[in-house]
C-alpha cells in the first residue's frame, strides 16, 4: 500500500534551502508554499461561471527564491532535470516550455499585472503528486508567486492574493497553454485551515465552508493514470460548453436551465451542457450535506456527479470507475472522480474505521485487473499559500 505523506513544511523548507545553496552558491531569501487541492464537487463548472467546492491539501509545492542584480531569471526544480534561464520579459507566451512555463510564466504575468519584480533565482520542490488531478500546476504557480512577491517586498494582503489568482490563471492559459477556469489558483491562494472553499464564478465571490467531518476522512486515491491539461481533451470539453452557450444565446451555461439544455441539437454538446448544469446544481447541496453530516444525501449526490462525468462529460476511465466502485463497496459513504479527468484521482468520504480497508480493497482490485498500483492520501482541509519560516 502506497500512502503519500505531505511532509512537514519546515522540513521541506530546510531541505529546499540546502538544495538552493548547493545549486546557486548562496542562501535563498524566502521560501513560499502553496497547496494542491482536491475538488469535492463542481467539475468543469468554473469556466462555465458555475459553483465549485475544493479543499486545499496539506500536500504542497515550495519555491525558494533570491534576488539577482543582473535582471536574469533561473528556474530549477528538484523533481526535474532541466532548468530554464532567461529574463522576465522572455518568460511570456512563446518562451519557456513544459513545467517551466508554469513557473517562469508567473513572473511575466505578475509584471503584466503591475508588480515590479527583480531578476531572481528560483528552485522548487513539493509533495503534490504530478499528473494526479490534484492541481500540482496551480500549486507551482502560486508558490512561485508568493516567493517572487516576497523577494520584491510586496505584502501578501487580501487584495494582493486576489491579483495573484488572476496572474496565475493568465500564466497557465497564455504561457503554459492550459485553458483552465481558475478554481485551482483561487483555492491555493484563498483557502482557510479546516474549511472547503465555496466559489461562485458568476459573482467572483467565495466563502469558507467549515468541515468538521466528525469520524469521517476525505480519502484521495491517485490512480497513477497521468493526464495533461494541455493534451486537448480539456480544451475540447471547454469548446463544447462554449458552443452550447452560444446555441442557447446565453453568456454562459450558468444561465441555462436543464429544459433549455435538452433542446440542444447535437447529442455530444447537449450531454456536455447537461453535466455542467446538473453539476452546478449539486454543489451547494453537497456543502450543506457535509456541514449537516447527512451521509445519505452526500452519497446520492456524489454518485450522480460521478455518473455525469463518466457518461455525459466522458472524462472518467476504467481505473477511476474501479476506485469509486470499490471504495463504496468497501464502506465509503460516497465517492467520485475528481479533477479535470482523463486519469488522475478519485475522492471518497470514508468512516475513519474503514479507511485502511478501503485502501486495501482498491489496491487489491487494481492488482487483479492489471492496473498500475495506486497511491492514497488523506485530504485534511488546509490553509492557502504563504511563506514558510
Amino acid at each position: 500500500m502506497t500512502y503519500l505523506d505531505p511532509g512537514d513544511p519546515q522540513h521541506f523548507a530546510t531541505r529546499l534551502r540546502s538544495a538552493f545553496a548547493d545549486r546557486y552558491g548562496r542562501a535563498p531569501a524566502v521560501v513560499g508554499r502553496a497547496p494542491g487541492r482536491v475538488n469535492l464537487i463542481g467539475e468543469h463548472t468554473d469556466y462555465n461561471r458555475g459553483l465549485v467546492l475544493p479543499v486545499a491539501l496539506p500536500h504542497a509545492t515550495y519555491a525558494a527564491a533570491a534576488p539577482r542584480a543582473d535582471g536574469r531569471v533561473r528556474v530549477g526544480s528538484r523533481q526535474q532535470d532541466d532548468e530554464w534561464e532567461g529574463t522576465i520579459a522572455t518568460a511570456g507566451p512563446g518562451g519557456p516550455q513544459g513545467w517551466a512555463a508554469y513557473a517562469a510564466g508567473v513572473l511575466w504575468s505578475l509584471t503584466e499585472a503591475g508588480f515590479d519584480l527583480p531578476g531572481m533565482d528560483l528552485l522548487v520542490d513539493g509533495s503534490v503528486p504530478l499528473g494526479a488531478g490534484l492541481s500540482s500546476s496551480a500549486a507551482l504557480e502560486c508558490s512561485v508567486a508568493v516567493a517572487a512577491l516576497a523577494v520584491a517586498g510586496v505584502t501578501l494582503d487580501d487584495d494582493t492574493r486576489a491579483r495573484v489568482v488572476q496572474a496565475c490563471i493568465r500564466a497557465e492559459g497564455e504561457v503554459a497553454g492550459a485553458p483552465t477556469g481558475g478554481m485551482d489558483q483561487a483555492v491555493a491562494m484563498l483557502a482557510e485551515d479546516g474549511s472547503a472553499l465555496l466559489i461562485d464564478f458568476d459573482t467572483d465571490e467565495s466563502r469558507p465552508v467549515p468541515l468538521p467531518l466528525p469520524a469521517l476522512t476525505l480519502l484521495v486515491t491517485d490512480t497513477r493514470v497521468q493526464h495533461e491539461l494541455t493534451d486537448g481533451g480539456y480544451g475540447e470539453r471547454r469548446a463544447d460548453c462554449e458552443a452550447a452557450a452560444a446555441e442557447l444565446r446565453l453568456p454562459s451555461l450558468r444561465a441555462a436551465s436543464l429544459e433549455q439544455v435538452e433542446r440542444i441539437r447535437d447529442d455530444r454538446v447537449r450531454r456536455r451542457a447537461r453535466h455542467v448544469v446538473t453539476e452546478t446544481a449539486r454543489v451547494q447541496p453537497v456543502a450543506d450535506a457535509l456541514v449537516a453530516g447527512d451521509r445519505e444525501e452526500l452519497a446520492r449526490l456524489l454518485a450522480l456527479s460521478h455518473a455525469s462525468m463518466r457518461d455525459d462529460f466522458e472524462i472518467s476511465c476504467e481505473e477511476l470507475d474501479a476506485a469509486v466502485a470499490v471504495a463504496i463497496e468497501s464502506g465509503a459513504v460516497g465517492a467520485r472522480m475528481t479533477g479535470g479527468g482523463f486519469g488522475g484521482s478519485s475522492v471518497a468520504v470514508v468512516p475513519d474505521e474503514r479507511v485502511e480497508a478501503v485502501m486495501r480493497a482498491i489496491d487489491t482490485e487494481f492488482a487483479l485487473r492489471g492496473f498500475t498500483a495506486p497511491a492514497h492520501l488523506r485530504a485534511e482541509p488546509s490553509a492557502g499559500a504563504g511563506l514558510v519560516g
